[in-house]
């Protein structure tokens, strides 16, 4: 049995609010994943990590939605990704992903974030996906060139992290584009 939701080396899937509890507990210790995610924020409870854990795994829709993202390797959720600024009329959305630092440049954001626009592209109609980073991630503007997004702009200063402001990057991919270098999918017959 194929799966959408499954590639070479991960799953995406829901998760239980243990395991996003967990992991945001792990992601909170290290300051670089924190400010890549755009929120360098104090210690929390574990009530409250697990509130926030619980906000994850609620009601969800077709379109908007949060997913971890599974090693098949190690069977053990190393990182998430969630839909955002989903605009059903402009048929644009954006999507915000967080890999643990121990699992970087290990293939997992770029197989997750692949199998995300084949779903959103290929399933939904949507047209066009708009990302945004930070100038210093140059990983991840690299990561985004390669899958095909093409850098639309910049706001300038627009956040302040370890003492200076820092640019952030926009990068944007359409349908078309896409379609151009990957797969939307197929439909096999039974």
């Amino acid at each position: 049995m194929a799966s959408i939701w499954v590639g070479e080396r991960v799953r995406l899937r829901g998760g239980e609010p243990d395991e996003w509890q967990q992991l945001a507990l792990e992601f909170d210790q290290d300051s670089t994943v924190m400010r890549n995610a755009g929120a360098l924020h104090p210690p929390r409870s574990k009530a409250s990590y697990l509130q926030w854990a619980e906000s994850k795994v609620g009601t969800q829709d077709d379109d908007t939605f949060s997913l971890g993202i599974e090693s098949l390797s190690e069977g053990r959720l190393v990182g998430w990704l969630g839909t955002t600024d989903v605009d059903k009329n402009a048929g644009v959305f954006s999507y915000g992903i967080t890999i643990g630092g121990d699992f970087h440049r290990s293939g997992y954001a770029s197989e997750a974030i692949n199998l995300l626009l084949r779903y959103m592209f290929g399933e939904r109609r949507f047209q066009k996906c708009d990302v945004d980073m930070y100038a210093y991630n140059t990983a991840r503007m690299k990561l985004h060139e390669k899958l095909g997004f093409i850098e639309e702009g910049r706001r300038r200063r627009r956040q302040f992290f370890a003492g200076a402001h820092h640019d952030l990057v926009l990068m944007g991919m359409t349908v078309e584009e896409y379609a151009e270098v990957h797969s939307l999918g197929s439909v096999e017959s039974a």
